[in-house]
């Protein structure tokens, strides 16, 4: 297949030459997500869908999540379970990402020969936290922590290729009382957290949502079929924006506000992928983009 420019793309992509991209197997790269696996949604959907409520809105192109079907029972086979392979193998904890096929902007002087990688095939399970560990993720853990991870998803959404989706796995905690007031914390265990940098604009209302729902159409997304708490009043509404201050704060410390606005989010613990090891998305896009 031929990679075909897409309408409205940044400079980086729109010069790209027609090319021949022969479709793989595994994570894909960034020439076959465009080739392949065009984007659905706009960031305007994307950010309308972080914060409708429901977080179960954002979706993988289905192609691409055909061939993640067809990937993870080799990835199984190997490492004994996708748990085992996150833990012993993806998750290079406190080091820079360099296994990724779609590398950051933040990564670019990174290289694969400048960093150890181990390759355990193993089960063992993550050790017991030191007593020195932070009770729960703080805006101001270092990155290189030996306590978290920042990896690119090897499996985006779909989003339009400018737009970078990382993940920030961490051993410690996301979800933490001295964090979430009990007023909020049934909704915020249904509903999980998101927030927005870099703009001074208020994110697009949920009452917006029905104009975006179209992109949904072919995993048959309907209003009746949402799961998300009704809006509580403007104090309950600051208790959960709170809720999630410390990882914005490590946001606005990662993608400097001058240069990227982002969109995060963190799934509620009752669809964590990986029981008691939590993760941030960051949706992340250059302004030089918007």
């Amino acid at each position: 297949m031929t990679i075909e420019p897409p309408l409205d793309t940044p400079d980086d992509v729109s010069h790209l030459k027609i090319i021949q991209v022969s479709l793989r197997t595994g994570p894909p790269t960034r020439e076959e997500l465009l080739a392949h696996y065009p984007a659905k949604f706009t960031w305007h959907q994307l950010k309308t869908f972080v914060n409708s409520g429901d977080l179960g809105l954002l979706k993988r192109n289905k192609a691409l999540q055909k061939r993640y079907n067809a990937w993870s029972p080799g990835v199984v086979k190997e490492h004994g379970s996708l748990e085992n392979y996150l833990i012993n193998h993806r998750l290079q904890w406190g080091k820079p990402d360099t296994l990724s096929l779609l590398p950051s902007a933040l990564d670019s002087d990174i290289r694969l020969k400048d960093v150890s990688i181990s390759s355990s095939k193993s089960n063992q399970f993550l050790p017991p936290l030191p007593p020195d560990a932070p009770e729960y993720f703080k805006a101001d853990i270092p990155f290189d922590s030996e306590f978290i991870s920042i990896i690119q998803n090897d499996w985006p959404y779909s989003v339009p290729i400018e737009i970078e989706h990382t993940l920030i796995w961490s051993r410690v905690p996301i979800f933490h009382p001295d964090l979430i007031p009990a007023e909020v914390d049934t909704r915020i265990q249904q509903d999980g957290l998101c927030g927005f940098t870099g703009t001074d604009e208020l994110p697009p209302s949920p009452s917006t949502l029905p104009e975006c729902l179209p992109a949904l159409a072919e995993w048959g997304i309907t209003m009746e079929k949402l799961v998300r708490s009704p809006r509580g009043n403007p104090e309950i509404e600051d208790m959960v924006k709170n809720a999630g201050r410390e990882i914005d704060g490590f946001v606005k410390r990662r993608w400097v506000e001058r240069e990227w606005e982002t969109a995060w989010f963190v799934n509620p613990p009752r669809i964590q992928s990986v029981r008691g090891l939590a993760h941030i998305h960051v949706f992340a896009k250059k302004k030089e983009y918007l």
